[in-house]
């Protein structure tokens, strides 16, 4: 009989390993955690790994997460995992790709870089990443690492579905992930829309056009991340102001910083805001304006097909 996989966590993602671990399917990896006085963290691997196949949940939310997802795993490959499956369901600094400026560090690289630098198991390490912000992010990491990039695309598309009126437009909130929104809109069969800006000034940006009629139609925005939420209000203004009948937002990260998600219920122009649930952050506010979708039914397909 094949062993279970251990399924392990960092503190902050325990809800999707709860979540996962209610299936039957496999066997809780437990940990010890605590902080010393001076900050430093303490882990114990409690539960024994050598010659098993080891599952990490975790994402790069902060700076603390990211070493405590990478001391984790490096204990775990040297206590004899025979192999282990990494999945980052938000993977930070992902914005950070490329420098624009000479000078600038591109964190999402360096990160990659340290990921890789995770001694390998006998059957590999595997990385498994949802809805990166750039598609060039993958390509980053070095070594034998295995990487799967996993499009959130049934949950976004259930959601849209469940939300708008038939004929309804999908739009983003910006001609940078147009390409994105158009593979969407042409698997529901409806039309794409999304705005052109004028940058006016380093932090300000003006929308000059949409480009699709949306007159009389239910909207609803895709974006793959949602920080403050100023972006996303701009779009939804201009949409409205087209003649939009209902707008809707969905996201993959909803990190809803400096008070996001009640900015955009306050700009009165966005009925319903959707995220799934990759960062703790979408379960920090209560609110029926907020709908949360579980990202674990991914995870398990991604598991049983490995």
């Amino acid at each position: 009989m094949t062993e279970k996989k251990i399924i392990f966590c960092i503190p902050d993602y325990r809800y999707l390993q709860q979540e996962i671990l209610a299936l039957g399917e496999f066997e809780e990896g437990k940990i010890e955690v605590k902080l010393f006085p001076d900050g430093e963290r303490y882990q114990r691997i409690l539960t024994p790994v050598q010659g098993r196949d080891v599952v990490l949940i975790g994402g790069t939310i902060s700076d603390s997460d990211t070493l405590e997802i990478y001391d984790l795993a490096y204990a775990l490959i040297k206590y004899g995992a025979r192999s282990i499956q990494i999945f980052f369901p938000y993977f930070g600094y992902s914005t950070m790709e490329r420098a624009v400026k000479i000078g600038e560090v591109v964190t999402a690289k360096s990160r990659a870089v340290m990921f890789s630098s995770l001694p390998r198991t006998s059957l590999g390490n595997h990385f498994i990443f949802f809805d990166l912000h750039s598609e060039g992010i993958p390509h980053y990491f070095e070594g034998q690492v295995l990487i799967n990039h996993v499009y959130c695309k049934p949950i976004v598309i259930e959601a849209a579905k469940e939300l708008a009126e038939d004929g309804f437009v999908m739009a983003c909130t910006d001609a940078g992930r147009a390409k994105w929104v158009e593979s969407l809109a042409n698997e529901m069969g409806v039309n794409a829309a999304f705005v052109f800006k004028r940058r006016i000034s380093g932090e300000k940006t003006e929308v000059t056009s949409i480009s699709a009629d949306v007159d009389g139609r239910d909207v609803v925005i895709y974006d793959d991340m949602v920080r403050t939420g100023g972006s996303l209000i701009n779009a939804a203004k201009a949409y409205k102001n087209a003649g939009a009948k209902k707008i809707f937002t969905i996201t993959t990260h909803g990190l809803f910083t400096n008070e996001a998600l009640r900015k955009i219920e306050d700009s009165g122009v966005i009925s319903k805001v959707v995220t799934t649930n990759t960062h703790p952050n979408s379960y920090a506010v209560k609110t029926d304006f907020l709908i949360v979708k579980s990202v674990g039914g991914l995870i398990l397909e991604q598991l049983r097909n490995s």
